[in-house]
């Protein structure tokens, strides 16, 4: 889902079979508690095929490794009595970064991987080194707070990333920047996604598309990111780049993005195209301004058919898409549910006039992403979490922690 800043391939979830031995019931409890927050240990030891006796062995070595503590469950009425997993106080954490066109978060996440958020800010600039500069404050006070706990840093970042770094956020008005400040100390990893990657991921893992074998996700902020995840991976390409769905020709061949194509269709669904649709100025912040129309919508017809036209737009592309992927199921992100629950008849006559005949009858279930404006953090947070929860991670942590 992310790379090592400016090294390698995207980083994997790692096989259960390529684990070591030593760590391979003890990864699997923990998988089991990051999967399912609040699980019990009898749960646990049920889905995996664990005796009692296992399965109390396996948490007992791993809460003294504090990287899981226990809790008794409430009474249930029957059988043993057992105990809820959840995170170590003391144990491992991972910091993830959301950064998007006009703010930023940074968020803490525990072994159950659900990121609170620490720190949050707007950009005071446009200059990549000064916000660059800015989140890494942030992110150094916070791995000031907690020390060699923090095992990786993850940054979703609204940008095309290639090969673990940024080479262009047209979003943005950037080109390559180095996030590498953005890891606290010298050593620890950094990893780095495209936003809506992450978000599509994280939907797959957790969300509204857990347990489809292939979701499409597309989500609008400024422009149109997305996803496509196959058995839990997003499909990426050669170098990660993939995903860029914003930038195919699906706009005006008139008009030039800032990312240097012409008739991306970017510029056919966001608050841009509503506002070109209206005669006004482009919009400093397009999120903000999509947000504010749909607000006038309800009272003003000029703004209404601006609506329905980027919501149209949107229907169109996204029909294209579902006719190349083959999805089984579409979450929708940002601003991409407002707008189509905004104008319903002319997203779902758009999508229906642009699939392939034979899918009209039964296309793939179209539905609003459950994490919400979150899931780019918990992408980010999930992508740091899987380069920590592997035999080397545990192994390194164990050796600090021993006694």
């Amino acid at each position: 889902m992310a790379s090592p800043a400016g090294r390698g391939r995207p980083v994997r979830a790692p096989s259960v079979r390529a684990r070591d031995a030593r760590w391979r019931g003890a990864l699997a409890v923990l998988d089991e508690m990051r999967r399912g927050p609040g699980v019990t240990r009898a749960v646990v030891a049920r889905r995996l095929g664990l005796s009692t006796g296992s399965a109390t062995e396996i948490t007992a070595r791993l809460r003294d490794l504090a990287l899981l503590a226990e809790s008794p469950a409430a009474a249930s009425g029957r059988g043993r009595p057992t105990t809820v997993l959840h995170p170590h106080p003391d144990g491992p954490v991972v910091i993830a970064v959301d950064l998007r066109q006009e703010d930023w978060r940074c968020a803490v996440a525990e072994l159950d991987g659900t990121p609170r958020v620490a720190e949050e800010g707007r950009h005071g600039s446009r200059d990549p080194d000064r916000v660059i500069g800015t989140i890494a404050e942030a992110v150094g006070r916070v791995h000031a707070r907690l020390g060699d706990r923090v095992r990786a840093v993850a940054v979703a970042v609204a940008a095309t990333v290639r090969d673990g770094g940024v080479v262009q956020s047209a979003t943005l008005g950037w080109d390559a920047v180095d996030l590498t400040a953005l890891a606290p100390v010298p050593g620890l990893p950094l990893l780095v996604g495209n936003d809506a990657t992450l978000a599509g991921a994280a939907e797959a893992r957790y969300g509204a598309a857990a347990g489809a074998g292939t979701a499409l996700h597309v989500t609008i902020e400024v422009g149109v990111g997305g996803t496509l995840v196959v058995d839990g991976l997003p499909v990426q390409g050669a170098t990660g780049a993939g995903g860029e769905f914003g930038h195919l020709p699906l706009g005006d061949p008139a008009l030039r993005c800032p990312c240097g194509a012409l008739g991306c269709w970017d510029l056919a669904v966001d608050g841009r195209a509503i506002a070109r649709h209206l005669g006004e100025p482009p919009p400093g912040d397009p999120r903000s301004y999509a947000q504010a129309a749909l607000a006038r919508a309800e009272h003003d017809a000029a703004v209404r058919s601006a609506v329905g036209r980027a919501a149209g737009g949107f229907g169109r592309g996204l029909a294209g898409l579902i006719n190349a992927f083959d999805p089984g199921i579409v979450t929708l992100g940002g601003f991409a549910e407002p707008l189509r629950a905004a104008a319903e008849e002319e997203f779902a006559a758009a999508l229906a006039d642009g699939l392939m005949r034979f899918r009209r009858a039964e296309p793939p279930p179209v539905v609003a992403a459950a994490l919400g404006g979150d899931g780019a953090l918990h992408g980010a947070a999930a992508t740091a979490l899987d380069h920590v929860l592997t035999e080397e991670g545990l192994g390194a942590w164990a050796a600090e922690h021993a006694g």
